[in-house]
């Protein structure tokens, strides 16, 4: 095993970052300072641990220009849209700020019945220490998510981020060093896939948070046999679109478009299949095309580029051959990748494609494409868009598009997913829990459920002795 983390740019293939992994005896110091602090932690009011989180958040904030670069440059979003991943961070961080009081209050069930009346309540209690294990494709949103809610709950929390993003995890050290935050209540280290799994394997942590792939979540759960340790899954996904024949289909093509191909559809909840009622089919499929083909692919670094290029080489592979199988399956392309000049074969470089004589019998209708490409379906009703948004072992989000919401409700009350957007999509709101169903894993972020997520229920019976 390399004793060194290579991070290698997608912008132009130069390396990066290197970071030193970490040697058996740091891993195992950097969890005893965790589960040595945790105690501490937890005693402090919850309000000095909120205050210790906000604190670290503005020192985030004050480091955007920074961060923003280096994004770009370790994942390839566009340095246009880099600086706003922050927005995002500060979002969720002060929603969870706001409701956590409400959300760890204990429960009171009143008094028991009876000569001798018991107060009864349950009270949430931290888990101990949570180990983060984040992706690099939004890397500081779905850190953000598990990280805060933790501290603020009572745990500590180690965080291992992904090698793509490695600088990631140091700003977020940076930012709770400048907090002043206790030493072990918040720390980040650098492992490879099977230290991880032994770290886990061996019960350093109370509970795993994890976002990433299907394989992934299954390594994490491996590793976690006969622990009984929580371990929270956000993997893989296939999100769909219904476009309804009362949709505004001008807001409805501009927005599948954004969902489709932001941060070169490299998003978990973004737009991978559409299916779209036959009346209006053919102005929304034409209408995509013509928006998709004005995307500017090129250098990221470049304010004037809107689609940068993907994380990895080996990602970008993927859709090649996800989408040349589809053409030989008999699906027409409506974007010729040649008047997209960086599209490079072999690179990170990859034009944005619109495929239609797509159907289900295509792994680029079925599997996790999560790059710059999306198919379009023809359908005649609500029950045939229905049985194909389903038809998936994924179940992350949903979007659907129509003027009718009644309709809309019952049609979300059917799919098999963790959201369900209308006339939105590819969006995460803190006020509600972001979840999944079937392969795309299990578990709760964000939302009062993210909090007892990230602490267990202790039961309180008490009553006066008898006189």
């Amino acid at each position: 095993m390399s004793d060194v983390m290579t991070l290698v740019s997608p912008v132009d293939g130069s390396v990066y970052a290197e970071r030193s992994i970490a040697t058996e005896a740091e891993m195992n110091r950097v969890f005893r300072l965790a589960r040595d602090a945790q105690k501490a932690w937890a005693k402090l009011p919850l309000d000095t641990r909120i205050g210790y989180c906000l604190k670290a958040l503005e020192a985030m904030l004050a480091m955007r220009p920074r961060i923003a670069e280096e994004l770009t440059w370790q994942m390839g979003r566009p340095i246009r849209y880099t600086p706003f991943e922050l927005n995002g961070v500060e979002q969720r961080t002060r929603h969870m700020a706001k409701i956590a009081a409400e959300s760890l209050a204990p429960l009171d069930s009143g008094l028991e019945f009876g000569d001798h009346g018991a107060h009864r309540t349950i009270s949430r209690e931290p888990l101990g220490v949570v180990f983060v294990v984040a992706p690099w494709n939004y890397p500081y949103l779905t850190t953000v998510n598990s990280v805060m809610p933790a501290l603020m709950a009572g745990n500590t929390v180690v965080l291992k981020h992904s090698d793509q993003t490695l600088l990631v995890a140091e700003r977020f050290q940076d930012a709770f060093d400048a907090a002043g935050l206790p030493e072990g209540v918040f720390q980040h280290i650098v492992l490879s896939h099977d230290q991880t799994a032994a770290a886990i394997a061996a019960g350093k942590a109370d509970m795993v948070a994890f976002t990433g792939s299907v394989a992934g979540g299954a390594a994490m759960e491996r590793a976690a046999v006969g622990t009984f340790i929580a371990i929270n899954l956000e993997l893989g996904g296939k999100d769909p679109a219904y476009v309804r024949p009362d949709a505004k289909l001008e807001f409805a093509i501009e927005n599948v478009a954004d969902g489709a191909f932001f941060n070169a559809g490299q998003c978990c909840c973004g737009i991978e299949r559409v299916y779209v009622h036959e009346k209006v089919y053919d102005d929304f499929v034409a209408g995509l095309v013509d928006v998709t083909k004005k995307y500017v692919l090129g250098n990221p670094t470049d304010p004037s580029v809107t689609l940068g290029p993907m994380a990895r080489a080996r990602g970008a592979a993927t859709v090649r051959e996800q989408i040349a199988a589809a053409l030989r399956g008999g699906a027409v392309a409506h974007i010729d990748p040649k008047s997209f000049p960086a599209d490079k074969e072999g690179t990170p470089y990859i034009a944005p494609q619109v495929l239609t004589s797509v159907n289900h019998q295509m792994a680029f209708m079925t599997e996790e494409t999560f790059g710059p490409a999306v198919g379009i379906m023809k359908v005649h009703d609500d029950a045939e868009a229905l049985a194909l948004m389903n038809d998936s072992k994924y179940g992350l989000t949903c979007s659907l598009w129509t003027e009718d919401l009644d309709a809309a409700e019952a049609i979300g009350r059917e799919l098999e997913t963790g959201t369900v957007f209308v006339n939105r999509c590819d969006y995460l709101d803190p006020a509600l829990t972001w979840t999944g169903v079937k392969d795309t894993g299990r578990g709760a972020a964000l939302s009062p459920l993210g909090f007892h997520g990230l602490t267990r229920p202790k039961s309180w019976y008490v009553r006066k002795a008898p006189i």
